[in-house]
Formats: structure tokens, C-alpha cells, sequence
């Protein structure tokens, strides 16, 4: 009996160390997140208060609010989830003091009888005639045997009494810390409950704000539509250059590959006498351009192949234009709220707390335009297939035809049209025409 016990002690401190060791883990990667999202909600909390109070920047204003408080959110969820671990904990943490007091009271219960029987035979002379009535020697032995076993039985049933016992107490300490932490993150719940409800109230107050300006948000929209559409037309043209430019240098390259297999089958047949039926025939095509597989002149050369295979295999890791920026307007349409007025991004609005920083290429490439348009200063870069346009540059560093390399200056970041002194830059990513999300394509942070 007492080694089935002893057996179960064992199994459940094996089961409540492995159990242990994963809720250690876990709480690990909750404390982790949490400090990364308190940093994440410390450097929000800088890039607010240089728009906050600012009235031209109301819709700035609006979308940091509304980045802080889903990181509040998210923090206030990983609260929740380390009170659930910590109820688990103290469920588990109840079972397994049940577990542990059940045996102890059958350990004493089995304690209690041998005691019983050994003051019922406690006199030595009974002991003395269990083994000198033994029918010889080994039997003799044997009954020796017995009694010592006896006696380390005892003994064991002692030891394991107190180990369950200082196991259920240990338990029961674990229960006090695990309450302790229960009550200091329902604390810190409720303050950051408190902060996210301020958080809420002073985003309704901008949103009541931008309502009443309404008028002049919607002249703001419509003159960012007209640029807009001057900048798409711009790189429209720009993109159609350099296709129009590559098709060009596919078609030369052919129509020099044709003249060179002329060359090289006239110099094979010269000295000979060759009779054809139709020689006007042996010669197909000879200006045949030839494509990639994705069908684009912009994947052509070796040097285009392996720029975009490189930019292909950087997806999500490219370095963002603007040190310390964060995205303020999303990449495609989007809604002012509060108001009726929406929007469309051809790419993402990077804001940032000063304008003038630096402005860097987050790729190998060409510069393959420099120009102005709707009084914005802009540079397109071409990656191979890929094209990358910084707009709303205070002044630019480069030229076109220039080579540049990832994390080469390219200019100044221009200011926010909407006032203050934060600057503000639109960044645009396209697969030769295609308009994509930009935002997918940088490193997180």
C-alpha cells in the first residue's frame, strides 16, 4: 500500500513539474509581449503629443488615438490572458492539495494500525519466541528478515507522512503568490481600463472636432485627390518608359542574336555548293522578342533577374524610408470618421515627429525619375521590375540615371500639408503598374 502511494506522490510532482515548466514558458512569452507593447504604446504616446493641440492636424491626431488605444487593447488582453493562466494555476494548484490530503489521510490511517499492532506485540519476549520457534535456521533467518522490514515499513510510512505533509504546505504557499499575483494584475487591469476609457473619451472629442470641419477636411481630400492623380499620371508615364526602353533592348538583343546565327550559317555553308528550294525560307522571324515566363521586358537582363528576385525574397524585411516614421493613412481607401468624406492611399502616408530628417532608398536601384508634381517633390527608384516613389520631399540629394544602394539618402522629408512640425511622406510600391500595399513589404515595428 504504502508504495502505491509513494508511487502516486511521485507522478503527481512529475505531472505538476512538467505542467509547471509550460506555464512557466507561457508566462514567459506573455511578459515578453507585454513589454514589447508597452514600449510600442511609450513611442506612440511621443509621436501624440507632437500633434496633439495642433488644430490642422485633427486627422493625424485621430489616427494615432486610434493605433494607442488597439495597443491598449491588446494590452489589456494579455492581462486577461495571464489572469486566466493564473486561475488555471490555482485550480490545478486546489486538485492536486485534494490529491495529496487524501493520501495523507490514508497514510495515517495505515500509520495508526501498525502502531496499534506493534504496542499490541511490543513485548520482547514475543519477539524472541517468533523467531526461536522458527522450524530451523533459515526459517529463522527469514523471520529476522521480516521484522527488519517491518521496521524500515515504519519508517518509510513516517517519511512519506512528512513529505506529503511539507508538499501540501509548499502548495499552499504557491497558493498565496499565485493570489498575490491575481490581485496585482487585476489592478493593473482596472488602471489600464481606466486609461483605455480616457483614451476612447478623447478620441470622441477629435472626432466631434473633425465633424464641425468637415467643410475644410473635404477641400483638403479634394485638393490630395488632384496630386493624387498628377502623381499616378507621372509614374504612369515613367513606368511606360522604362517598359517601352526594355522592349527596345529586347528587340535589339534579338535582332543581334538573328544576325549573328545568319553569320554563323553562312560561314558554314561558304565553299560549298548548296542547293535550296526556296531561300527567302531560311530564315524565320529573325526579330522575335522574347519575354520572361511573368511575361515583363522588366525581367529580362541578368542584372533585373536577380534584383527582383532579391526584392521578392525581402518581402517584409526592407527597411522603412523614414527613421522613426509610422504609418498614418493606410494603403488604399479609407474613411475619415465621424464625417461622410472618404478617401483613397495609391500607396501609405508615413508621418513622422520632424520633417527635414532624412529621406533613404530602401532597395538597390536606378533612379529613374526625378520631378515635381502638384508642388511636391518626388523620387521614383526602379528595381528591377519593381518601382518605388517617395513623395512630398523637401529637397533631393539625387539624379536620374543614378545608381543607389539600400539605405542611400535620397532627400529631405517635406512638411505636413495639414501644418505643425511633424513631416509627412507618401511612399508608393508597384509591380511595373500594379499598385500594391507597401506596408506589407516593410520590416515590423
Amino acid at each position: 500500500m504504502i508504495n502505491r502511494i509513494f508511487s502516486g506522490l511521485l507522478a503527481v510532482s512529475l505531472f505538476m513539474v512538467s505542467v509547471s515548466a509550460f506555464a512557466q514558458q507561457d508566462k514567459a512569452e506573455l511578459e515578453n509581449e507585454r513589454k514589447q507593447l508597452q514600449k510600442d504604446i511609450q513611442e506612440i504616446q511621443g509621436q501624440y503629443d507632437q500633434v496633439k493641440g495642433k488644430t490642422k492636424q485633427s486627422v493625424a491626431q485621430l489616427n494615432i488615438l486610434n493605433r494607442k488605444i488597439n495597443l491598449q487593447e491588446r494590452y489589456i488582453y494579455n492581462i486577461n490572458r495571464e489572469l486566466r493562466m493564473i486561475d488555471d494555476d490555482i485550480y490545478r494548484s486546489n486538485l492536486e492539495i485534494y490529491r495529496l490530503q487524501k493520501q495523507l489521510d490514508t497514510l495515517k490511517v495505515e500509520y495508526a494500525r501498525s502502531v496499534v499492532y506493534s504496542y499490541k506485540n511490543r513485548s520482547s519476549y514475543d519477539y524472541l519466541n517468533f523467531i526461536f520457534s522458527a522450524g530451523n535456521f533459515n526459517d529463522a533467518l527469514k523471520r529476522i528478515g521480516y521484522l527488519k522490514s517491518y521496521r524500515n515499513y515504519r519508517e518509510k510510512q513516517v517519511n512519506t507522512i512528512l513529505e506529503t505533509q511539507q508538499l501540501i504546505a509548499k502548495r499552499k504557499d504557491q497558493q498565496l503568490g499565485r493570489k498575490d499575483q491575481k490581485n496585482s494584475a487585476l489592478g493593473n487591469q482596472t488602471r489600464q481600463m481606466v486609461v483605455l476609457a480616457e483614451q476612447k473619451k478623447e478620441k470622441n472629442s477629435v472626432v466631434t472636432k473633425l465633424k464641425s470641419e468637415e467643410k475644410d477636411l473635404e477641400k483638403q481630400l479634394a485638393s490630395k485627390r488632384k496630386r493624387d492623380n498628377e502623381l499616378k499620371n507621372s509614374l504612369a508615364a515613367i513606368v511606360r518608359r522604362e517598359v517601352e526602353a526594355a522592349k527596345k533592348r529586347a528587340a535589339e538583343e534579338a535582332k543581334a542574336n538573328a544576325a549573328a546565327n545568319t553569320n554563323t550559317s553562312a560561314n558554314s555553308t561558304s565553299g560549298t555548293n548548296v542547293t535550296t528550294s526556296n531561300p527567302s525560307t531560311s530564315l524565320t522571324n529573325p526579330t522575335t522578342i522574347k519575354t520572361s515566363s511573368s511575361g515583363s521586358y522588366l525581367d529580362l537582363n541578368e542584372s533585373d533577374v536577380k534584383l527582383n528576385s532579391e526584392f521578392a525574397l525581402n518581402r517584409g524585411k526592407l527597411p522603412w524610408p523614414v527613421d522613426n516614421g509610422y504609418v498614418c493613412i493606410r494603403f488604399g481607401p479609407y474613411t475619415i470618421e465621424g464625417t461622410s468624406l472618404k478617401g483613397y492611399n495609391h500607396g501609405i502616408t508615413i508621418c513622422s515627429p520632424q520633417a527635414g530628417v532624412p529621406v533613404k532608398s530602401i532597395f538597390n536601384g536606378e533612379v529613374v525619375g526625378v520631378f515635381n508634381s502638384g508642388g511636391e517633390m518626388n523620387v521614383t527608384i526602379r528595381h528591377g521590375k519593381y518601382f518605388t516613389t517617395y513623395s512630398n520631399l523637401s529637397s533631393v540629394s539625387v539624379k536620374k540615371g543614378e545608381t543607389v544602394k539600400t539605405g542611400q539618402t535620397l532627400g529631405r522629408l517635406g512638411t505636413d500639408d495639414e501644418g505643425g512640425n511633424g513631416g509627412k511622406l507618401d511612399f508608393l510600391l508597384m509591380i511595373e503598374a500594379k499598385e500594391v500595399n507597401p506596408e506589407l513589404w516593410l520590416v515590423k515595428h
